[in-house]
């Protein structure tokens, strides 16, 4: 092919891409100034928070004295490894319940199938604060509020898991799983030897919404827990701007950035394969 007849080609597509690059601009732009607005007033001085002229760029600095204050006022890292144990445990028992719920949506013809899959869906319809009064009832009869077993037990199942995996195992071929039937496998052992591995991405994409949903959740801890030695970060910044920040925000975006870091760092790690997982569960 003659090399001049490529080049509109390559400047169509340079010009599509520049397109959806100028699209997106302004949705990235209004998703992250919060965030950089959020850094700059952690870096600065009381007098300059709410001073003017607008300026991102503090001329004093008071990084030091914000963060030490924010790690000496309040125990952040003590939210914050509360909130690891709780996110943790939770991904580790909604993975071993959804998966195999999962598979058995997509995977096994039994009666009551497409009726226990609409209810799943029905699940996703339902926000979790319709639930909060019977689960907090639940609990109280259980006597296990204000412990970290209150903060757990509620989301073990995932109505979202669930859905993602199946739409995942489904693009599974079903010739795999009848090889694995043929080597001697049981279903519990494809699941967890086949199917799981096989889709890994939508395991990876499926945990940073877990993890996210509950590092950042402040609705159901401000019910249940009361203690401070067992708040997550996200009840912990609360009880830190009522208590000890008062009207310092210094120091409590300090801290909140602090609270933010590991969940955008496991974001940037697992970027692709959020993404491949997204993609690969939207196939079927």
């Amino acid at each position: 092919m003659n090399p001049s007849s490529l080049r509109p080609i390559a400047a169509g597509r340079f010009v599509a891409g520049f397109g959806r690059h100028a699209a997106l601009m302004p949705t990235m732009l209004f998703a992250l100034i919060p965030f950089i607005w959020m850094l700059s007033l952690s870096v600065k001085p009381p007098e300059e928070i709410f001073g003017s002229p607008f300026a991102l760029i503090p001329q004093h600095w008071d990084a030091y004295e914000n963060y030490s204050k924010a790690l000496r006022a309040a125990p952040l890292m003590r939210f914050m490894v509360n909130g690891g144990l709780v996110c943790f445990t939770i991904l580790v028992l909604q993975i071993l319940f959804c998966a195999p719920c999962a598979y058995a949506l997509a995977k096994l013809k039994f009666p009551g199938c497409d009726l226990l899959f609409a209810l799943v869906l029905i699940g996703l319809l339902l926000p979790h604060q319709v639930l909060a009064l019977p689960l907090f009832i639940l609990c109280y009869k259980l006597g296990i509020l204000n412990s970290y077993a209150a903060l757990i037990l509620p989301f073990i199942i995932s109505p979202f898991g669930i859905f993602l995996f199946r739409q995942s195992f489904k693009s599974i071929p079903d010739d795999i799983v009848q090889a694995a039937r043929l080597d001697g496998l049981s279903e519990m052992a494809i699941v967890w030897r086949i199917m799981v591995p096989m889709a890994m991405p939508a395991v990876i994409a499926f945990s940073i919404f877990s993890v996210v949903a509950h590092w950042n959740d402040l609705f159901w801890p401000s019910i249940v827990v009361k203690t401070k030695d067992l708040m997550p970060p996200s009840l912990g910044a609360a009880a830190f701007r009522n208590v000890e920040a008062g009207s310092d925000f210094g120091p409590l975006m300090a801290g909140t950035v602090l609270i933010v870091l590991p969940l955008l760092l496991a974001f940037i790690l697992a970027q692709r394969l959020f993404i491949e997982g997204l993609a690969s569960s939207s196939l079927k």
